[in-house]
């Protein structure tokens, strides 16, 4: 299996980006996915998961509101639209897969791990 995020870059604060997550090899299209993000010197924290048919979402705290989490199955890819973002949203962001439709915020229960995209607000 493998995860190609990609869409991150260096946007002001109050803007915009997407990030992709694409799957290939042998994944299953309903398994759940998950967005975590990792700042420098900060351990990696969930943001966001969507379950194998995309009906359950689940927010982090601090992005509720802001962010929006989504899937095609059909391309086997999953997005992370985030809105209004602030310098703190700064990070390394991952997206990952798990054996389950079920989605979950515990990085240790998901399975696969794409290479992670750099997102930079300005202030």
């Amino acid at each position: 299996v493998q995860l190609q995020a990609s869409g991150g870059g260096l946007v002001q604060a109050g803007g915009s980006l997407r990030l992709s997550c694409a799957a290939s090899g042998r994944i299953f299209s309903g398994n759940a996915r998950g967005w975590f993000r990792q700042a420098p010197g900060k351990e990696r924290e969930f943001v966001a998961a969507i379950s194998g048919g995309g009906g359950n979402t689940y927010y982090a705290d601090s992005v509720k509101g802001r962010f929006t989490i989504s899937r095609d199955n059909a391309k086997n890819t999953v997005y992370l639209q985030m809105n209004s973002l602030k310098p703190e949203d700064t990070a390394i962001y991952y997206c990952a897969t798990r054996g389950s439709n079920w989605p979950t915020d515990r990085p240790l229960e998901y399975d696969f791990w794409g290479q992670g995209t750099q997102v930079t607000v300005s202030s």
